[in-house]
């Protein structure tokens, strides 16, 4: 049977019509054929990331399309707070850009599923009239976060951008407070890449920033830049594209400067495409390639295999497989590049373990 679903979004405040998806889910599935007898108002709640946060919502008002019995809300929190949301059960569905560690899975009520949904860039913005296409290595990165360098036309950075006219200007740092996948993802491209980072700072969702002013979300981040010449600071790319902020070209692991782009980010997930570990966690920091950006990252869905209640578990599980399918193609213009196909197929496989006791929640024909 065809996919249904539809949802209105809290946040948004839509109402649009319905079609269908061209996404197939078996109509054998006994769980599918009792929820399409139903006609009550199904709600699934979310929270976490905010990486992915532009293309979710743009999901929620296309799926809304699909069935208008179902409403999917998910508020932009940050990667910690996702995590904790439903390690909690608060949410039906956690956000996060950094995987869950050993530690956390392990302190779950249940056995969480790492859904990849997209791909995106952490980019380093900055605000400085006059200057794009700015290239920086993961040292001269690291000197300006860790307070070393103190002002834009320092040697260091002149030295990458030659014939660049660099302004005699304090460089003021932005970075995040709340606990952030995209933190995590930009601090572990620096502690990968630089000895002092990793000595001095560190990698995680949340680390102490030796200098600089703290804000909360990507939304945080671009809306403070924004206001702040000189500034630099990390956000995801549809951020820094959505507040019209320019963003370096970053050195990879083979000497080369790299926009961050659709492509660049496909090159790093290409990469690591025919390794990834059957849990799905998997970091594309710093990969191997020479069109490969260094700082990109898959962003996760986090789920439970055993779901609490059967029809609000089968709506989940059919709108996360239309989602790595026909949503898919709803990311380009924001910015995020899509699944590699190796990724689909293992996806699909967690989604079809996803049941209430014995009865799995939905079976796919491809």
């Amino acid at each position: 049977m065809r996919i249904a679903g539809c949802i209105a979004v809290a946040i948004l405040g839509l109402s649009i019509g319905c079609k269908p998806s061209d996404t197939t889910i078996d109509k054998k599935s006994d769980a599918s054929k009792l929820l399409t007898q139903s006609e009550k108002i199904i709600e699934i709640q979310g929270a976490g990331a905010s990486f992915p946060y532009p293309l979710y919502s743009k999901w929620m008002a296309e799926y809304q399309k699909v069935d208008p019995r179902i409403r999917v809300n998910y508020q932009s929190i940050g990667s910690g707070g996702g995590i904790r949301q439903v390690m909690e059960k608060i949410v039906d569905f956690g956000g996060s850009d950094a995987p869950m560690v050993d530690e956390e899975l392990a302190k779950a009520p249940g056995k969480i599923f790492h859904i990849p949904t997209t791909l995106g860039a952490v980019v380093v913005a900055y605000n400085l009239a006059g200057v794009v296409g700015l290239k920086l290595s993961s040292e001269v990165v690291a000197r300006i976060f860790l307070g070393e360098i103190k002002n834009w036309d320092d040697s260091a950075i002149a030295a990458l951008n030659v014939g660049v006219v660099l302004p005699s200007q304090p460089i003021s740092i932005v970075y995040r407070t709340d606990g952030s996948g995209t933190t995590a993802v930009f601090t572990e491209y620096l502690s990968k890449t630089n000895a002092a980072w990793k000595e001095k700072v560190g990698a995680g969702k949340s680390v102490k920033f030796p200098i600089g002013l703290g804000a909360k979300g990507n939304e945080g981040i671009s809306g403070q830049m924004k206001m702040a010449p000189g500034s630099i600071g990390y956000v995801e790319l549809a951020y820094a594209k959505q507040a019209k902020l320019a963003y370096a070209f970053i050195q990879n692991s083979q000497g080369r400067f790299v926009e961050p782009s659709l492509e660049s980010v496909a090159a790093a997930a290409d990469s690591v495409a025919g390794r990834i570990p059957e849990d799905l966690r998997v970091s594309i920091v710093d990969a191997s390639g020479e069109l490969s950006y260094p700082i990109s990252a898959f962003t996760y869905v986090l789920v439970y295999e055993e779901q609490a209640d059967l029809s609000k578990g089968v709506e989940l599980a059919k709108f996360l497989w239309w989602a790595i399918h026909d949503g898919q193609k709803l990311g380009a213009p924001l910015h995020y590049a899509p699944l590699p196909s190796q990724v689909v197929t293992k996806i699909e496989a967690k989604l079809r373990e996803m049941r209430v006791g014995k009865q799995m929640l939905l079976t796919a024909k491809n």
